[in-house]
């Protein structure tokens, strides 16, 4: 046991998530690559993190991770500790009217919740390749709608393990990017959605799912966008017009599918995406005069 997480109080077990060390990344994240994480913690519910959090050493690198769908690992791995939210906080309910979702859930389980309820507006969130913690943070959206559209009020977690439930109006939300406390997490979300019907919400759902398997290299690991569109333009398409689609770096590629998608082709590593990302990004200013601004998170260190 970890002297620096007191887990116990005397022979009083105060959690009663899983614990693991040196937990290879490449096993959650959705381009499957990475180093290691010094620590891993699985939390079992929402007062369990709030105590191994409260257990924590002050200045201790944290990070949260959901399914890893926009994220990106470095191979030298992540110091300090990794909070691995899905299949974690995975409870979601209607209540007083409010779609309530915890951050673990996955973006396409609460469009075909909320389509079962009889609720309409949250069908967007079928094409979203992550969790509601995820898509929380990043504002995450397609087909012109974003999360933050529908979000009534938010749980948060702080470095102290302290909870919070605030308003939507406590946040500023824009493209891509929520403003919000430091070192402040997301725990789960209530959603306003109206009353609508459930198979013509189930129709737009398939249909959604149907283009996003048409459009999107779907069959190889990817990490979605990985730049955010400019005002007025499509970044598959300046990446597309610069000859790029189909362009190798070790294992990494620019898909062939969808130009704004990075695959691993078979034994790609972080290094290889990452210098990839900075390749497409570098061409595009070149050929283009349009600066691209990064949507995949990077973290950890080189190796």
């Amino acid at each position: 046991m970890n002297a620096k997480r007191q887990l116990f109080y005397g022979d009083v077990q105060v959690t009663q998530g899983e614990l693991l060390y040196n937990e290879p990344m490449s096993r959650y994240t959705s381009w499957r690559v990475g180093g290691t994480a010094d620590c891993m913690y699985i939390p079992a519910g929402i007062e369990d993190l709030s105590a191994f959090m409260h257990s924590m050493e002050d200045g201790e690198p944290l990070h949260f991770v959901g399914l890893g769908s926009n994220l990106l690992v470095r191979d030298g791995g992540i110091r300090g500790t990794v909070i691995l939210m899905h299949n974690a906080l995975t409870d979601m309910a209607m209540t007083d009217g409010l779609l309530y979702a915890e951050a673990g859930v996955t973006s396409s389980k609460v469009a075909k919740f909320s389509a079962k309820q009889h609720r309409h507006g949250a069908e967007f969130l079928a094409g979203i390749p992550g969790t509601v913690g995820g898509a929380l943070a990043m504002n995450a959206g397609c087909h012109g709608a974003e999360t933050w559209d529908v979000v009534a009020k938010v749980m948060t977690i702080n470095r102290k393990g302290m909870i919070s439930t605030r308003d939507r109006k406590a946040y500023k939300a824009s493209y891509r990017h929520v403003e919000m406390p430091a070192e402040e997490w997301f725990l789960a979300a209530w959603f306003a959605l109206p009353e609508g019907d459930m198979t013509e919400a189930e129709k737009r759902i398939k249909a959604l799912l149907a283009k996003r398997l048409e459009t999107q290299p779907l069959n190889l690991p990817n990490a979605g966008s990985t730049f955010r569109n400019p005002e007025g333009d499509y970044a598959a398409r300046l990446i597309e017009a610069c000859g790029l689609k189909g362009f190798l770096i070790g294992g990494a590629q620019v898909s062939e599918k969808h130009a704004n998608f990075i695959v691993n082709v078979g034994n790609a590593t972080a290094l290889d995406i990452e210098l990839l990302i900075k390749h497409m990004r570098d061409t595009v200013l070149e050929l283009q005069g349009v600066a691209l601004q990064q949507e995949v998170r990077v973290i950890g260190e080189y190796a």
